[in-house]
């Protein structure tokens, strides 16, 4: 019997219409474009500024912009997942609004929180329906609106994170392209050095929470650089080596995108030129669970069939993965 992979046969993405620069930042809060640039390497990235929208409303435009790519009817759709840390509401999930918006109906739809991690976390999962044979057409979107948790007078977090979506479209492949392998791992020890610290049951929202500033990001820099540097490329190089890879047969390295110096140590580890590396952390910052979408989204007009791609990612949890896919179109 023929094998069935799960392969992404379509990807769209949105991202908001307003820039915030370095210079725009260096008005609200002690910093500059040189700081920022040399710790970070981000440029400017994009918010979310229309009134009373979320994550929803770049995730739903990606999903949209999907569907009439891969000629997709609203119900052929049998599953939607929706990687975030920014949802809407606490319920219901934002998958569920997604799918309102664009008219999926009865679909089996529900969020993944993973952190960075999330679009790959949902991938695997939506791979795994799709493998089975049970669903014929798996949507996987990381839809995020950071601005919404980031303290604007937190010189250490508020360059770092943008909002933005990205979407793909996972469908039976018989072939050998598609999702060939993934390790995905976590360490719950590491929630101390990122997290939010109020809003959930534990701390829920009152007065003394907003007047402490606590809805906000809270990130211990230092420990989460070393985690990811460290974890990222392990799990990268793992994979390499599992599948026989090498920096000449391996033709694309897709980081999550959260600090230029974590992907280039990654890259360097796995021997990869900078040419074989999707970077667009300058122009959209860390978009979180949108990160990974939104490079195979730049760099499609790049991919050829059969090409070989490791997607690697480092998130809060702390959660992180590779996986081992080859393009299917």
């Amino acid at each position: 019997m023929t094998r069935i992979r799960a392969a992404i046969t379509g990807i769209a993405a949105q991202v908001p219409d307003y820039v915030l620069t370095n210079d725009e930042l260096a008005n609200m809060v002690d910093t500059t474009d040189e700081w920022i640039m040399t710790r970070i390497g981000i440029r400017e990235r994009r918010i979310i500024r229309e009134p009373g929208e979320g994550s929803s409303f770049v995730g739903a435009a990606a999903v949209s912009k999907l569907l009439e790519k891969t000629q997709t009817t609203p119900p052929e759709v049998d599953m939607l997942i929706c990687a975030t840390v920014t949802p809407d509401h606490q319920f219901p999930a934002t998958a569920n609004i997604i799918c309102d918006k664009v008219g999926i109906r009865n679909a089996f739809s529900f969020d993944l929180n993973a952190g960075c991690s999330g679009f790959l976390y949902a991938l695997e999962t939506g791979r795994r329906f799709v493998e089975s044979g049970q669903y014929k057409k798996v949507v996987v979107v990381g839809a995020e609106k950071m601005s919404s948790i980031v303290d604007y007078q937190d010189r250490a977090t508020c360059p770092i994170f943008g909002d933005g979506s990205g979407a793909v479209m996972l469908e039976p492949s018989e072939g050998e392209n598609g999702i060939i392998d993934s390790i995905l791992q976590s360490d719950g020890v590491g929630r101390i050095h990122l997290h939010q610290k109020a809003g959930g049951s534990v701390k829920p929202a009152s007065i003394e929470s907003v007047l402490a500033r606590e809805h906000f990001i809270y990130q211990e820099g230092q420990a989460v650089f070393k985690w990811a540097v460290s974890k990222m490329a392990d799990v990268s190089v793992e994979m390499m080596e599992r599948h026989g890879l090498t920096s000449d047969t391996l033709h694309w390295l897709v980081p999550h995108q959260a600090n230029m110096r974590i992907i280039e140590a990654t890259a360097k580890r796995m021997g990869l030129p900078k040419e074989k590396v999707m970077i667009n952390i300058e122009r959209y910052g860390n978009t979180t669970a949108a990160t990974l979408p939104l490079c195979l989204w730049e760099w499609e007009n790049q991919l050829k069939k059969g090409d070989h791609l490791i997607l690697a990612t480092f998130g809060a949890g702390f959660t992180w993965g590779a996986m081992y896919l080859r393009w299917a179109y």
